[in-house]
C-alpha cells in the first residue's frame, strides 16, 4: 500500500495543524532575527572591513529593538496557535511523503536484476546544519534559507551529470579525466542505476577496469575525492535539515531527480507513544529522497537525548525501497536505513545506547516488513553517528557489535581507519578561508596531509591522557563522523556484493561544515540454476 503524502489522519486535523502553525510562525521568527542579528558569520565579518565601521553596530541596536517589539507584539497569536498546534502532534504521523507522478512506472524501477542479474545502486549521505538561520549561526554559518536552495541546486547538478567509466587494458594508459571537462560522449545521464553492460562483461579488477574519474586503488576499495557529486545517485540521506521551509526547498530542489522525498521527520511537543520523554522543540533533521518507490517507513526516537541534543526528536528512520523485479519476475527490494546520533563530546555511553537501539529496531522493521516471494539486494545503514574511528575519547563506540553487522568500508578496525580515510568534520571558524571555500579548493586542500590537517577537526584525546597523533609513519587523517555500512548478511543468500566506489565529496563547500560521503555498491544475483 502507498504511503499517504500527509502525516494527519485528515484533511481537517491538518487544517487546524495549519492555521496553529500559521499563528506561531511570525512570533518564532521575530525571534529568529532578534538572535540572527546578533551573531555574525566570520565571513560577514571580513565583508564588513569594507564598510564604514559604524554601520554594523547600528544594525544590531535599532534591529534587536524592531526584533524585539516584534516578537513580545506576536507572542499572545503564538500561544494561541501553540494550544492548537502541540494536542495535534499525538495524531500526527512523524514524517510528510512527497511522491512525484513519473511520466512512466518503469521510470521508478530498476530493470537491471531482470535484464542481466546485476545491479549497482549510489548512496550518499550528509550533515547540512539546516538549522533555523540563529542558530545556524552559532556554527558559523548564516543565511539558511539561501543555503538550502543552493544546496539542492548543487546535489542536482552532481547527480544528473553523465555516469561515465573508463575501461583500459593496461596499468600504465591508467589516468585521469575531470568529470567537468570530460569531452567523452554522455550516457546514461537519467538512469536508475547503472546494469554496468557497457564494457563490462564480469568482475574486474583495478586498474585494467579504471572505475571513474579520478579513482584511486587501495585496500581493495576504489576511493575518490570529488568536486561533484556522484552521478546516479540512487538513495540520498540528509541530517540537520532542522528548518521546516529550508525543508521545502530542498523538496522542490530534488523532486524532478528524486520522485519519493520523506521530510519534517520526527516527533514534536511530548509523545511518551514516541518513547520521547522530554519536549521536542524540533524534529530529528532526517531527509530521505529516494529514486525507488517508498514501500513502507518506519521512525523511531531516541528516548535517553541529553541537554540540548533533547531539544531535537534525533532517532532512526528505516525505509524498504520497491528497486524492480528478478529474471523470475518476483519482487526485488532494499532496505535504508538512516540516523543521527547524540553529539556532545564525553557521552559515549548514550550513544552506544542509541547504537543499540538503532540494531534492534532495524531488525524489528525488517523482520515485520520481510516477504518469503522477494529478493534483498541491499541493507545500508548510514548518517552522522558523532563519533570517530582515530579519537581516543570515542573507543567505546569504537568497538560497538554494530560493526561486527555492518561493514564500514573506511574502517582497518576499532580506533584505526584505512590510511586513505579522510575526515569529515571541518573546523568551522575557517570555513570561509580560501583554501576551504570552493569545491575544487576543497577537493585540493583534501587531497594533501600538510593543508587537512588545518582544516578538519582533529582526534578528541582522552579525559587526562595527553594523545599523538598520528602514529609515525601514518597519514594525518581527522575525524570522520559520517558513515555509510552495508550489511551482506540480512540479504537474500544468492546475491553477492562488491564496493565499487567509496567518495568524499567537496560540492557543498561553504555551505556546510561536514564533508558529505557516497557509496556505490555492486550487486549481482546468481541464476535459480547456480
Amino acid at each position: 500500500m502507498a504511503l499517504q503524502a500527509s502525516p494527519f489522519p485528515n484533511g481537517f486535523v491538518a487544517g487546524v495543524h495549519a492555521v496553529g502553525w500559521a499563528f506561531i510562525l511570525p512570533c518564532f521568527w521575530f525571534l529568529d532575527r532578534l538572535i540572527a542579528v546578533c551573531k555574525s558569520t566570520t565571513l560577514e565579518r571580513t565583508q564588513r572591513l569594507e564598510q564604514e565601521c559604524y554601520l554594523h553596530p547600528l544594525k544590531v541596536f535599532f534591529g534587536s529593538i524592531v526584533f524585539f517589539i516584534l516578537f513580545v507584539a506576536t507572542a499572545p497569536l503564538a500561544f494561541l496557535g501553540f494550544l492548537l498546534w502541540a494536542p495535534l502532534q499525538a495524531c500526527r504521523r512523524p514524517f510528510y511523503y512527497h511522491r512525484e507522478p513519473p511520466s512512466s512506472p518503469e521510470n521508478e524501477t530498476h530493470r537491471g536484476f531482470e535484464l542481466v542479474g546485476k545491479a549497482s545502486f549510489g548512496f550518499a549521505t550528509a550533515n547540512l546544519c539546516l538549522l533555523p538561520d540563529s542558530l545556524a549561526r552559532f556554527n558559523n554559518l548564516g543565511h539558511t534559507q539561501h543555503r538550502a536552495s543552493a544546496i539542492g541546486q548543487r546535489i542536482v547538478q552532481g547527480v544528473c551529470r553523465p555516469h561515465i567509466r573508463i575501461f583500459v587494458d593496461s596499468p600504465s594508459s591508467c589516468g585521469t579525466l575531470s568529470p567537468s571537462s570530460s569531452f567523452l560522449p554522455t550516457v546514461n545521464s537519467v538512469t536508475y542505476g547503472a546494469t554496468d553492460r557497457q564494457g563490462r562483461s564480469g568482475h574486474r579488477s583495478a586498474p585494467r577496469a579504471l572505475l571513474s574519474q579520478g579513482l584511486r586503488q587501495q585496500d581493495d576499495v576504489p576511493w575518490e575525492v570529488s568536486s561533484l557529486f556522484p552521478s546516479n545517485i540512487d538513495i540520498l540521506c540528509l541530517e540537520e535539515v532542522f528548518d521546516k521551509r529550508a525543508a521545502q526547498k530542498l523538496t522542490d530542489a530534488l523532486k524532478p531527480v528524486y520522485g519519493h522525498i520523506l521530510y519534517d521527520i520526527g516527533v514534536y511537543a511530548c509523545q511518551p507513544p514516541c518513547g520521547c520523554s522530554s519536549f521536542k522543540f524540533f524534529n530529528s533533521g532526517l531527509f530521505l529522497a529516494s529514486r525507488f518507490p517508498v514501500l513502507e517507513a518506519q521512525y523511531h526516537c531516541f528516548p535517553n537525548s541529553r541537554g540540548e541534543d533533547a531539544l531535537a526528536a534525533k532517532g532512526l528512520l528505516s525505509a524498504k525501497v520497491l528497486i524492480g523485479q528478478n529474471q523470475k519476475r518476483q519482487r526485488v527490494v532494499g532496505y535504508f536505513n538512516c540516523t543521527h546520533l547524540h553529539a556532545p563530546e564525553g557521552e559515549g555511553v548514550v550513544r552506544c545506547e542509541q547504537l543499540n537501539m538503532v540494531t534492534k529496531w532495524i531488525g524489528d522493521f525488517q523482520a515485520a516488513n520481510r516477504r518469503p516471494d522477494e529478493d534483498v539486494v541491499f541493507d545500508v545503514l548510514c548518517g552522522d553517528f558523532n563519533f570517530d574511528n582515530c579519537s581516543p575519547d570515542d573507543n567505546l563506540e569504537q568497538n560497538h557489535c554494530l560493526f561486527e553487522e555492518y561493514r564500514d568500508p573506511c574502517r582497518a578496525g576499532p580506533g584505526k581507519e584505512k590510511p586513505w580515510v579522510i575526515g569529515t568534520l571541518l573546523e568551522q571558524p575557517t570555513l570561509y578561508d580560501d583554501d576551504v571555500n570552493t569545491p575544487e579548493n576543497l577537493q585540493r586542500t583534501l587531497e594533501s596531509d600538510e593543508l587537512r590537517k588545518q582544516y578538519i577537526s582533529p582526534p578528541v584525546p582522552a579525559v587526562g591522557i595527553p594523545m599523538v597523533y598520528p602514529e609515525t609513519g601514518q597519514p594525518w587523517i581527522g575525524r570522520r563522523i559520517d558513515y555509510i555500512l552495508f550489511r551482506e548478511n540480512s540479504i537474500s543468500k544468492h546475491c553477492r556484493t562488491e564496493i565499487e566506489e567509496v567518495t568524499f565529496i567537496t560540492q557543498l563547500a561553504g555551505l556546510t561544515d561536514h564533508i558529505p560521503v557516497g557509496l556505490r555498491l555492486n550487486v549481482t544475483m546468481d541464476s535459480a540454476d547456480e
